[in-house]
């Protein structure tokens, strides 16, 4: 359920810092591993010897470099990155629902560090073997809960996050209750005033779910947010003029109030609650992390973000204003 659509050629991309490969880096397996929903396959890559595909139940789901934490080789985190870029410096609190190897985390740390993060994934075993297998940060800095996207998400604090990931997938397509507008309403609550909300839809010709659920978090961030640049679609060139299918990234921002008082992102406290990463998490530590502060909203309408998205090695196009209501059909 927690598995994520990854389609397109992966381009090779680096980020400015590399972190050496430990000499005593873990084993990692060279067959199928069983886990709670199917089995999983780590891939190396040939031609890199520090890249690794992560497969679950036969689709690539998560790709890493082991040296490198930065790197991100899907198209579609590549262009969520961008969109993270623009949000100010300093650590981030991030809830990315469908964890799997935990690519955009690692990320998120190495770009932001002292970042606080929890990664939602359904299956428990693969979360051990991810956790053993990849470098990724530890808890709190990345916190791994085993659960339901949905039912997690419904049990965080409001407004504890300054970005919400959704990357869950049922075969090629997310799951109804993760793309309607329940999801849009938990998704708005939990982010700060401020914060984004990320969304990796997979999608064909005619985009018809895209746009659905474009329509759907217009409703649920306020009436304004098309009007006022707090929505957003990005994708291929290909994929926005139906062309194929690909990943389509929907963008959506919780509106700052005007008079609200300003507050660094990433804040204070620990929003993740209790994770199997560190029994002695409670629900208490989810309240403390409520903060209804804004952070500068990520402006959509910024050159900026144009810029970064076509300077990807696949470019990418963003619709917002007037082109995205024309998308969604308002």
């Amino acid at each position: 359920m927690s598995r994520s659509s990854r389609g397109g050629s992966r381009p090779e991309r680096r980020s400015g810092r590399r972190h050496p490969a430990s000499s005593d880096a873990p084993t990692l397996p060279d067959e199928e591993v069983p886990i709670d929903t199917g089995t999983a396959r780590v891939e190396r890559d040939p031609d890199h010897p520090d890249r690794v595909t992560l497969h679950v139940n036969g689709v690539p789901s998560s790709a890493l470099d082991l040296a490198d934490p930065g790197f991100l080789a899907f198209e579609y985190m590549q262009q969520m990155a961008a969109v993270l870029a623009g949000l100010p410096d300093g650590p981030l609190r991030v809830l990315h629902l469908g964890a799997a190897g935990c690519a955009l985390a690692r990320h998120v740390e190495h770009e932001r560090p002292d970042s606080r993060q929890l990664g939602v994934d359904v299956d428990a075993r693969l979360l051990e073997l991810v956790r053993s297998w990849f470098a990724l940060p530890r808890s709190p800095r990345l916190r791994l809960r085993a659960d339901d996207a949905g039912r997690a998400l419904a049990s965080l604090a409001p407004s504890s996050f300054d970005v919400v990931v959704r990357d869950v997938f049922a075969g090629d397509r997310t799951p109804d209750h993760l793309a309607d507008g329940g999801f849009a309403a938990a998704a708005h609550r939990v982010l700060r005033p401020g914060g984004v909300l990320l969304a990796n839809c997979a999608d064909r010709p005619p985009l018809s779910l895209a746009r659905r659920e474009a329509a759907t978090l217009a409703a649920a961030f306020g009436p304004d947010a098309v009007a006022d640049g707090r929505l957003g679609v990005i994708a291929e060139h290909a994929v926005l003029k139906g062309r194929r299918y690909g990943n389509v990234v929907l963008v959506a921002v919780r509106a700052a109030p005007e008079d609200a008082a300003p507050s660094p992102v990433g804040g204070t406290g620990d929003p993740t609650g209790d994770q199997p990463d560190d029994a002695s998490g409670d629900r208490a530590t989810d309240e403390r992390a409520t903060d209804e502060r804004a952070t500068d909203e990520v402006d959509l309408h910024d050159a900026g973000l144009a810029r970064r998205l076509r300077s990807l090695p696949v470019p990418a196009r963003l619709l917002v204003g007037d082109e995205l209501a024309r998308f969604a059909g308002a």
